[in-house]
């Protein structure tokens, strides 16, 4: 049997076994299976305890305070929690938001939603290299300002954002800043009380941990209030109703400890391997970067291969997980939004790919993939008319 290939962990990482072994322990009848918010009786109180480590270890990865951690079902409703709860509450003083035309659909879908309601969005554009700059935000903003929201790193070219520079930049003004952190966590240093950003989404499954569970960072000084945008027992202080899932939380908090704990040897690892992966591909004919290589994360990789569909490669590639965008919009047949931004046409979009490595990522899988992606590449451009005419008689 042909050996499965992992190379999309961008999408979604493994969940690591010492993760699983926490978790279980809150499942079954012999397990803490007890409600969380149940102080009367044991099983609530031990379930409770361990959802405030895990509060802990999510706060101690990003350099936070515990009670500035508040549980959701992951990053697209922190995300929708961050933009739509300032939106709410604030909307009164000023009705203008900025972000940018490379956010993640969470994002982008959020703020679509809030200029059916009146507010004006202001999407910031990147250069080639998809880069957005402090001062695009500063010449974006306006007295009306009350949100500027960009990610920090891109879930589809791995560019890293200013993060610190920006959120001083609108601490300064009296705006709020919110990050999608997703990719970042299990990939970047945050550090909450070096970066003035106040707001920050996460999420369980980017860093080993399980689906369904995410959180917000909501600082705390200076207090940030947000209009809760799910109602019903009161749970997180009031700003996220609904019965915590004690196993996700602490699988998620377990999750952020292995981080921590983990984060120089993994990161070590995986950009010798990022280092041997661009070293392969680039081998192949015509091959070149999407992005920024200087200013990125080493697990996220984007390349563009001409002559070549994304779709038909993959077909090709049955045992090997890639993939040509975001997880979160692959069933859709438009180019990527994030490649289209950065000026590429629709066709060299369809002929980008994405990689991404992380923890359990091995040397042999970068090889392996590479010779199968290579002798693939070379069978669909010997089928494309468009290589022989355009590329392999020297007209481009």
């Amino acid at each position: 049997m042909t050996r499965e290939i992992y190379l999309d962990y961008a999408a979604t990482t493994p969940v690591d076994p010492q993760v699983v072994e926490r978790m279980v322990r809150f499942l079954g009848p012999d397990g803490v299976f007890g409600n969380p918010s149940s102080s009367s009786h044991r099983q609530g109180q031990e379930a409770y305890n361990a959802v405030q480590e895990a509060r802990q270890q999510v706060a101690n990865l990003i350099n936070a305070e515990p009670d500035e951690i508040v549980w959701t079902s992951g990053a697209t409703e922190s995300d929708n929690l961050a933009i739509k709860g300032v939106a709410h509450l604030y909307g009164h003083k000023g009705k203008h938001i900025v972000t940018s035309t490379i956010e993640h659909k969470a994002v982008l879908d959020t703020c679509l939603y809030l200029e059916g309601l009146g507010f004006e969005i202001t999407y910031l554009e990147p250069d080639q290299d998809g880069i957005i700059t402090p001062g695009q935000v500063e010449s974006a903003v306006r007295p009306t300002t009350i949100l500027v929201s960009l990610m920090h790193v891109n879930n589809e070219i791995g560019t890293i954002s200013d993060i610190k520079t920006m959120a001083e930049l609108t601490r300064d003004r009296g705006i709020l800043f919110h990050t999608d952190a997703a990719q970042s966590a299990a990939r970047s240093l945050l550090d909450m009380r070096a970066i003035p950003a106040d707001l920050v989404s996460l999420s369980g499954h980017k860093m080993y941990g399980p689906k369904g569970i995410g959180a917000l960072y909501i600082r705390r000084n200076p207090q940030v209030r947000l209009q809760p945008q799910i109602h019903g027992g009161g749970h997180e202080r009031g700003i996220r109703s609904g019965t915590l899932p004690t196993h996700q939380i602490v699988g998620m908090g377990e999750a952020a400890r292995l981080v921590a704990d983990r984060q120089d040897t993994d990161l070590t690892k995986i950009r010798a391997l990022s280092l041997d992966l661009l070293g392969r591909l680039m081998k192949i004919d015509m091959v070149s970067v999407n992005g920024n290589r200087e200013h990125c994360v080493d697990a996220i990789l984007n390349v563009r291969v001409p002559c070549v569909e994304s779709e038909s490669l993959m077909m090709m590639l049955p045992y090997i997980a890639i993939s040509n965008g975001s997880a979160c919009t692959s069933a859709s047949l438009e180019p990527s939004h994030v490649l289209t931004a950065l000026g590429l046409d629709e066709e060299t979009a369809h002929s980008s790919l994405r990689f991404s490595i992380g923890r359990f990522t091995k040397e042999d899988d970068i090889r392996q993939s590479t010779e199968q992606i290579a002798v693939a590449v070379n069978e669909l451009r010997r089928l494309s008319p468009m290589w022989a005419t355009n590329y392999e008689i020297g007209r481009v």
